[in-house]
């Protein structure tokens, strides 16, 4: 029988090996992708660079982290 394996997601791309870094991979490339409220508005947000959001709706842009909103 096939063993079945975890899913990695997008880190499948690197093929077999890179275990751990693709596990870590994973983890960040999840926050990024993160549904973000705008504290202004509570619009929508977009993540343009590491910790840095933009408002779709209103356009501020702000520094945040994830976890708190």
């Amino acid at each position: 029988m096939a063993v079945k394996k975890k899913k990695i997601g997008a880190a499948g791309r690197f093929g077999a090996g890179y275990g751990k870094v693709k596990e870590k991979l994973v983890a960040v490339e999840k926050l990024q992708r993160v549904k973000q409220k705008c504290p202004f508005c509570r619009g929508r947000a977009k993540r343009l660079e590491k910790g840095v959001w933009k408002c779709i709706k209103c356009g501020k842009r702000f520094a945040s982290n994830v976890f708190h909103l």
